[in-house]
């Protein structure tokens, strides 16, 4: 099944790129590298805000930060013209908004590392770090960064 299929079962629409809102571009590559800047969680459109372990519970995190992976994948589309060109996703890098007691930002990066995995198979397992983090910008819950390699 191709990429843009495994989209298409799972419901999922890419978004274009998003511009950025700071001295930044959205992703830069160099040799067969792309580095995403960080993408923040979004809701209907707007930002997700929330804190981890204040006024959102793991699952709302794990959703947001599932909904970073389809913001994610939107613009490594148009910087590798076309998903198909992913050889691999080699790391992601994930912050999250929360309080000093909470401890499973492990599990809400999960959200963006199973759906890596479900779209794109093995080529989407890939290393990672997950941080917990006195805030965001704009207030957001979730905010995650990906390199990938592509042919």
């Amino acid at each position: 099944m191709s990429i843009e299929q495994r989209l298409q079962t799972l419901g999922i629409t890419l978004p274009p790129v998003a511009v950025p809102a700071a001295a930044y571009v959205p992703f830069v590559r160099t040799g067969n590298q792309i580095f995403l800047s960080g993408h923040i969680a979004k809701k209907d459109g707007k930002v997700w805000v929330g804190k981890l372990g204040q006024n959102m519970t793991t699952d709302e995190g794990k959703q947001a930060a599932r909904a970073v992976a389809i913001d994610l994948m939107g613009t490594l589309a148009v910087a590798a013209s076309g998903l198909d060109k992913v050889v691999r996703i080699v790391k992601v890098m994930s912050l999250v908004n929360s309080t000093p007691e909470f401890t499973e930002h492990h599990l809400v990066t999960n959200g963006c590392s199973e759906l890596l995995g479900e779209v794109f198979g093995e080529k989407g397992v890939h290393a990672r770090s997950a941080f917990g983090v006195a805030q965001i910008p704009l207030g957001a819950c979730v905010e995650i960064e990906l390199i990938a390699e592509v042919a």
